[in-house]
């Protein structure tokens, strides 16, 4: 297939992309939210609640995160933060992992990351928002959240994982032809 061949049927599937965003985003406005509890995490000062995340924000996007021991989920964080201002202008946003706060501490001093991070205290709540998985423990996946009066609630969720809409790393690989398909990020390149 010549270059301008391939370049038009990878347009046409990428009209097909965005007119499958344009119908997700219709239905995730009819969402009907979900109540969650005031969930309580550690945080780097003591208990945290999921009410005070919000700060002075009505939303608050929520990453559960593996920890530093999954190179994928530190590769997320890493691209969470270069994108933090611009995320946190329009919500909360936190990343609470089940590493200890000491472990947290040295992966933002190493990587320099910028947002707040906590620890779940234990399985019930990450199971209970969605982070859990009985195979292997702790899920990678992101919830957002809304103050709807004294309430919290839950109006959207999506697991993180290799070609989620989430890291642009997968998608512009996609762009190199040839480009390892068993590629596995690191947490430093030679």
């Amino acid at each position: 297939m010549t270059y301008a061949d391939t370049m038009a049927a990878l347009n046409a599937k990428r009209a097909e992309i965005a007119a499958i965003h344009k119908e997700m985003r219709a239905i995730q406005a009819g969402v009907e939210p979900e109540i969650v509890a005031d969930h309580v995490f550690d945080g780097w000062d003591g208990p945290v609640r999921l009410s005070e995340l919000f700060g002075d924000k009505a939303d608050l996007i929520l990453i559960h995160n593996m920890g530093v021991g999954c190179t994928s989920c530190t590769m997320w964080a890493d691209g969470f933060n270069g994108v933090y201002d611009h995320l946190a202008s329009r919500a909360a946003f936190a990343v609470v992992s089940p590493d200890p706060i000491e472990t947290q501490r040295k992966a933002v001093a190493e990587r320099g990351w910028r947002f707040p991070m906590l620890r779940y205290q234990g399985e019930a709540s990450a199971r209970a928002l969605g982070a859990w998985a009985d195979s292997f423990g702790f899920d990678a996946s992101v919830s957002v959240f809304r103050k709807d009066g004294d309430r919290i609630v839950r109006v959207s969720n999506a697991e993180l994982g290799p070609h989620d809409g989430f890291c642009v790393v997968y998608h512009l690989f996609d762009l190199v032809p040839g480009a390892d398909i068993n590629w596995e990020p690191q947490y430093r390149y030679a």
